[in-house]
């Protein structure tokens, strides 16, 4: 596992307050080790000052998970600080999210090729360490590699992940448990985030 990363400023950060509910998705605008600040057009009423959130920063080439608590920042409304420290956990927590995502490439020998007709999944959850999502019936299969975009906020996050396992509901869809490719920022030449 690579060590995090020393700056997130710009990265997108989904915001989950203390039972796991999503509640706004946004940009970082700065961090440092023990505090990063955020901006949003307007503060989700459960993150009052003091309530603890827990954040996930899709950065490349993995997301990076943390949890804090929330401070106002007093000078603007609309500018929410968070104290806090990335989140130790033997097991990646999951996140609920809702939300589509569009898988553009699938990866041989470390070469993206393009699908003549990029597939669009609906994500289920997601972790620092992987994703899961639905998709047409038998898309993918176990061991396929694959180049994921995510849109959230007008932001464009490239992701790379491998199918561990799927699940057939015949004959609609099916579901696929991803773990992301963790180390490798680049395939191909292809950046693997844009921020």
């Amino acid at each position: 596992m690579p060590a995090p990363r020393s700056d997130y400023t710009g990265c997108t950060v989904m915001i989950y307050d203390a039972e796991g509910n999503h509640l706004v998705s946004t940009k970082v605008t700065y961090y440092e080790k023990s505090a990063l600040r955020i901006e949003v057009a307007e503060i989700p009423p459960k993150l009052t000052h003091g309530s603890s959130c827990k954040l996930l920063i899709l950065s490349s080439p993995s997301p990076y998970d943390y949890q804090g608590r929330v401070r106002r920042d007093g000078a603007r409304s609309n500018i929410a600080m968070y104290l806090g420290h990335e989140k130790e956990s033997r097991n990646a927590v999951r996140y609920r999210i809702d939300s589509s995502a569009l898988i553009e490439n699938l990866i041989c020998d470390n070469r993206p090729y393009a699908l003549h007709t990029p597939l669009e999944v609906k994500l289920i959850n997601i972790s620092k360490s992987g994703v899961r999502f639905s998709a047409p019936y038998s898309s993918l299969t176990d061991g396929d590699r694959f180049q994921m975009r995510l849109k959230i906020n007008e932001s464009d996050k490239l992701l790379i992940a491998d199918v561990v396992h799927h699940i057939d509901f015949e004959p609609e869809k099916s579901e696929y448990g991803c773990r992301f490719l963790i180390g490798s920022e680049k395939v191909g030449g292809v950046a693997n985030d844009k921020e």
